[in-house]
Order: C-alpha cells, then structure tokens, then sequence
C-alpha cells in the first residue's frame, strides 16, 4: 500500500506575530480583569458583620461561616485571592469586623494578617467571681469555667500580686479595648496593668495617711459601694468605718452579712443573720473581710482615700427611703436614728 504524504503546515511569521499579539492582549486583558476585580470586587454586605474565627480554626471553616452569614457574591474569586495569597495556610483566631462594601482584597488581607478587631469590654460592679466569670465569658472566647479557674490559681494570683481569695480587687471599673481571643491569664495580666495605673502617686500618697494596703482600700470601699449609691455621702460613710477601725470595734456593716449569707436579696438584717459564723460577717469577725464582697466604683475607692475627718462612729438608712443616711456619734443617738428606721420598715411591711 502506497503511504499517503502528510503536508506538514509551516506558520509564516505574520502568523506567529498575529499569535503572539492576541496571546498578549488576551493576557494583558486577563490581568486587567484580575487588577479590576481586585479593587472593585466587594463584599454583599448592608450592614457591618463580625467574623469570628475560634482558635484552631482551619479555611475551610473560615469559607463556611462567610458563606452561611451571604458575605461573598463570587466566592470563586475569594478563594482563588486567598490561595494567591496563602491564607489558607495563615489563618489567624480572632474578631474581624466586615464592613459594608469592603473590598474583597482588603478583606483577605485583613484575615491573613490577623489585624483583628478590639472589641469594648465594660467592668462593672460584681459581687462574685462566679457571676463576674460568668459575663465575662460572653464577651470572649475563652468559658466561665476557665475564667474561674484562673481567679482561683493562687499561684497564678499570687504571682499578680494578689490571691485565689481577693482576686475580684484586681478588677477597676472601667471599659476596656480588648481582643476576643485573649486568654484569661493575659486578661488579668491587662487588668494588673490596669490596676497599676489607677493607683497614680497621688492615690498611693492619700492611702498611705489611711494605713491601709491597696487591697484592704479595695475591701473597704466594697462595703462603701454597697451602703449607698449616693457619692456625696461615700466620704462620710467611710469615716465611719475607718473610726471603727482606729478603735478595734466590730465595722458591723450590713452589706458584709449579705455577702456571707450570700443572699443579696435581702432587706432587712435581722438577729439570726448577725449569728451566721463566717469570716465576711463584721458582727462577729473584728476588722476588714478577707476580700472584697464587690468591685467598687472609683468613687467609692476615692472616698475611702479622702475620707471626711469626723466624729462618727454609726450611721443608719433614713426613713424616707431617700438612699441617704443618718449619721451618729453615740450609740443613744444611733438607736434613736435605727428606731425611725425600723418603725419605717414596719409600715410598709419589710420583714426580710
């Protein structure tokens, strides 16, 4: 059988040019697409959305929750940037604030770097590291149970300064910028920081006139924060107790008994609640509880360390409910002050 002879087909160099320049500008018109797809691919978003991506989280994850919360119209071109740019091989934990119209690039960018966002984390007044643990962990990454844990490592407590018992003091009140992620050792590592800087030179100075430590001051003011919400009254409430103490009498502050009974609810302090043995109960124990029965207010701390000078050694509720006080030098004049008091209770039938 004759072989058949295939002609074989030379391209000219017009041809090779003609290839060549369509190969570029397909090229040329790739890359544009890529660089406008760049600036102005964005996320579908009509209000900010917060990502968070929980320690040992992989991209796969970090795709799921960006695609379950509609953050991506063209999840194709997400993946393929994040790819070029190798997060999947950097994700970072953390709070990342997707904001409305952001790009995509500046997106990934953000996510591979770990430029996480702060988040405002306000410390108010808690009676317990419980429930103080407890509102913290909505706040953060880390459980109650973990945040707990740390308030009750003496070691690690002591080591602050502080111990598993009066940990709660190192807590100021305040709103802090903190990340999501923060363990809870660097969390009180923050607030020791934070308790360093409220107590200025000027503050250390008026707490050494009070021969006090900082956390006694701290334990002291727990009791004024819990006697009233009146400010004006703090410095003359705390007189009274430092009196007490300059004279070893018994503080026999109502709020301590609560905190032993650990009952807050209660409106009245009767007999039986003054015999409860424990060593928060000032009608029994001499001197300042072992710690704190709450985070106090600067302004409790502060009318602890500018105390009014006064001759009072008593002070009682007034009668009409107003959240002020009686104040007394003798105990005559303290039982005629509890008797209004009491018979006030009485009429409008508060017996516990």
């Amino acid at each position: 059988m004759a072989k058949t002879k295939v002609k074989k087909y030379k391209m000219s160099k017009k041809n090779w040019l003609t290839v060549l320049v369509v190969v570029c500008v397909l090229g040329l018109m790739a890359v544009g697409a890529f660089f406008w797809a760049l600036n102005n691919k964005k996320v579908v978003l009509s209000e900010k959305f917060v990502l968070y991506i929980p320690t040992g989280s992989n991209y796969s994850q970090v795709m799921d929750s960006l695609c379950t919360n509609h953050c991506l119209e063209d999840t194709t071109f997400f993946s393929m940037l994040a790819r070029y740019k190798k997060y999947p091989q950097n994700v970072r934990p953390g709070r990342y604030v997707v904001e409305p119209q952001m790009s995509v690039n500046a997106l990934v960018n953000k996510l591979r770097s770990g430029s996480q966002d702060a988040q405002s984390v306000t410390i108010g007044k808690f009676r317990t590291k419980e429930s103080l643990s407890g509102r913290l962990s909505k706040k953060f990454e880390f459980d109650s149970l973990q945040m707990l844990r740390a308030l009750n490592n003496d070691s690690l407590m002591r080591s602050l300064g502080f111990t598993a018992e009066n940990a709660i003091a190192i807590f100021i009140p305040n709103t802090y910028e903190i990340y999501w992620n923060t363990t809870p050792e660097k969390l009180l590592q923050r607030m020791k920081t934070e308790f360093d800087h409220f107590w200025t030179k000027s503050r250390c100075k008026k707490l050494e006139k009070t021969g006090l430590s900082r956390v006694e001051a701290i334990t002291l003011a727990s009791i004024v924060e819990e006697e009233t919400n009146q400010n004006s009254e703090k410095p003359d409430i705390a007189s009274v107790y430092l009196n007490r103490l300059r004279k070893g009498m018994l503080l026999q502050a109502d709020p301590t008994v609560k905190f032993a009974l650990q009952d807050f609810t209660l409106r009245r302090i009767l007999n039986k609640h003054l015999q409860y043995d424990s060593p928060y109960n000032t009608y029994i124990y001499k001197g300042l509880p072992p710690a704190p029965i709450c985070i106090p207010s600067a302004a409790s701390v502060d009318a602890v360390l500018e105390n009014k000078h006064t001759n009072y050694y008593y002070f009682c509720a007034k009668e009409d409910f107003s959240g002020y006080h009686n104040f007394a030098s003798s105990v005559a004049e303290h039982n005629i002050n509890a008797t209004k008091f009491r018979n006030a209770l009485n009429k409008r039938k508060i017996y516990k």
